[in-house]
This record gives C-alpha cells, structure tokens and sequence, in this order.
C-alpha cells in the first residue's frame, strides 16, 4: 500500500508463536494489496480499471465491501468522497504515477472531471460483481482500503484471541484492551505542521478504531500557491479552506478512513454539520492565521485526555 505498519501485542504467553502470526499477517495483506492497490498493474482493481468492458466482472468478498461502502459514504456526505476521483488526483501529480506538480490547464482539468462520478459503478451481491457504465472509469482506494486491512487484522488477531493489541496501518489505528506498560491506549494525535512532528492532542482509544486525513503532508506550491492532495470532487480542484485535518473514531476503521477524508473535503462548517447530524466522533482542527483550532463534536470529547 506504499506505507508503513505497526502491530503491538500485549500477551502473558510467551510461548505465542510470533513467526506464525508475522507469516498470516503478512499474507492477508498481500491478498489485500493484490485486490486493491492501483500501484500494482495486476491487483484486481487495476485490471477492472484497465478494461473498457460494460459488463459484469465478477470480484471478490473483500473488493464488493469495500466499495460498497464507499459508494455508501459517498451519498452519506453528499458525494465528497468519491473513489472514481483518481484521474483528477493523477492530473495533479498526486497518483501512483510520478508527474510533475503543475497546475493542469482548465480545459484537461474539465476533461477529466467528466470522467468521475460514483454513480457510474453497479454492484452485484450474488455472485459478487461490479460493472461500470462508462468504459474509462478508474477507481481508487487508497482513502479507504488502508483502514479496511486495520480491520482485517484486528479481526485475525480477535481469532487468534489476541485480547490486548494495537493495530496501525498509514497511520489509522484499531486497539483492543491494554498497552504493553497495561494501560488503556493513549494515541497522539499530530499538530498539523507541513515541517515537523509534535502532539496536537491525546486521546483514550479503547476497542475501536481511529482514523486522520489531513492536507499538511502531500502537497506542491507553484506561484505561492499551496495545492493540497486532497480533491474535492465538486470542482476538480484541491480543497481551500482553513481545515487542515480531521479525526474520526469510529467501531470500523474503514468507515473512519473514508469519514475523515469526506469531512476534510467539506472543511470546517459542512463537515462538523455532519459529524453531528450522524453523530460522529470527530475532532476537526482549523488553522487561523499561526495557531490552529480545535472543533470536536460531542462523542470525541469522551476519549480525549485531560479536554481542558
């Protein structure tokens, strides 16, 4: 998935057969990659965007979830997380293809626009298949496939009946019990600074899962103008408003994968109207001039430690 990951366990049996668990976990993720990464020219995914045909292509269990949910987030938040988006994130540089980081010129940026559209994918539950009504359809996962695997290995570990365990996949996280010093998990959440690392806020993370998109990271300047990675699916064009990133906790890490980027396409008003309406845990942070600003709603305050 062209990142990094972390497992913690906290075990009393030190007779767990560690190889054993680094073998399965290893595979499972591979098996995820292979369906869903658009790095790989023979994942699953690759291969249905690669092809012209509209009709029916049968997929499997794990790829039908996934983008189930995600056509389900996409009407949630009125269409902000789109994962048809990829050719306008790729036109600006920001795909699995290294390009240059220029502004694209309006009318290619138009072109490829009229490409995107989540309402262009069908699914199918029996047997499991997609089909896309336009033949140059090309979707991406990378908001949301990261959190689907936290979940699968979380739910590998609760088989192997793993009670006390952090999971952490790109930075979206699922714990389960005690840390290795038997506290309940504290996970740092970063102040969203483009040149350094610090802790913006801590929080209780306790059997479920948490997820943080920001645009402080992935981003190009040309002209004195800051172009962040994250598209907003309504224009074409990268997000400008103050919102610099977003949390969400959530009992599904992909569901707060997707959530968190939905949000931060929003900003700041839009997207805190609906992490209430929906009830999220959401902690949103604003940047105002040279400090930032934190919007949670009232489920965040819950888990995070010392609020004052």
């Amino acid at each position: 998935m062209g990142t990094t990951y972390t497992i913690k366990l906290n075990v009393a049996d030190t007779k767990i057969d560690r190889a054993r668990i680094s073998t399965d976990i290893n595979q499972r993720l591979d098996k995820i990659n292979s369906q869903m990464s658009t790095y790989l020219e023979t994942s699953r995914l690759s291969i249905f965007n690669q092809s012209n045909t509209q009709d029916w292509e049968e997929i499997p269990v794990d790829l039908y979830t996934v983008i189930e949910e995600a056509l389900r987030i996409n009407k949630l938040s009125y269409r902000a997380f789109d994962i048809t988006i990829g050719p306008v994130v790729n036109l600006w540089g920001f795909g699995p293809k290294a390009q240059l980081e220029v502004v694209p010129d309006e009318s290619t940026a138009r072109e490829a626009l009229d490409s995107v559209g989540s309402e262009h994918i069908h699914l199918r539950e029996q047997p499991y298949a997609i089909k896309k009504d336009r033949p140059d359809l090309y979707i991406d996962l990378s908001a949301i496939a990261k959190g689907y695997a936290v979940d699968m290995i979380a739910d590998y570990l609760d088989e192997m009946s793993m009670k006390n365990y952090m999971v952490e996949i790109g930075g979206e996280i699922k714990t389960k019990g005690i840390n290795p010093d038997n506290k309940i998990w504290h996970i740092g959440i970063e102040k969203p600074l483009d040149d350094q690392r610090s802790v913006q806020t801590v929080i209780i993370l306790n059997n479920t899962a948490m997820a943080t998109s920001g645009d402080y990271r992935n981003y190009f300047e040309d002209n004195g103008i800051r172009y962040s990675h994250t598209i907003d699916p309504s224009t074409g064009k990268p997000i400008t408003h103050k919102l610099a990133s977003v949390t969400v906790l959530h009992p599904s890490a992909m569901t707060a994968d997707a959530l968190a980027t939905a949000l931060l396409v929003l900003g700041p008003e839009r997207g805190s109207e609906l992490a209430l309406r929906e009830n999220l845990a959401a902690l949103f942070i604003v940047r105002d001039k040279d400090r930032f600003i934190e919007i949670m709603t009232p489920q965040f305050k819950h888990a995070v430690v010392n609020p004052e």
